[in-house]
């Protein structure tokens, strides 16, 4: 028996919160925020700290410093590539 209009609605407004609550709230609300895939303000923010520890790192001949902040830089680069879902889903070939 195929499933209602209505019944596909509401699973899928369910998911919907189980998924960004955040997003979802907003909606009802009226005043819609941007869905989590495209918030990235803590990837930019640990963009800034990395490189800052890199600068200082130099400035202040410190391998450790420079080494925490290539790595710290390298992972906010990482949690800001736009592609980065669409890639994990693919599948490989082999």
């Amino acid at each position: 028996m195929p499933q209602s209009n209505d019944d596909r609605l509401v699973d899928l407004a369910a998911r919907l919160e189980h998924e960004d609550p955040r997003f979802a709230r907003s909606l009802s609300a009226g005043q819609p925020t941007r869905p989590r895939e495209y918030r990235r303000t803590g990837a930019w923010w640990a963009l800034v700290i990395g490189v800052t520890m890199l600068i200082a790192g130099v400035l202040v001949p410190d391998g450790l410093l420079i080494a925490a902040g290539l790595v710290l830089s390298g992972i906010a680069v990482q949690l800001l590539d736009p592609e980065r879902r669409s890639r994990a889903r693919r599948p490989r070939r082999c």
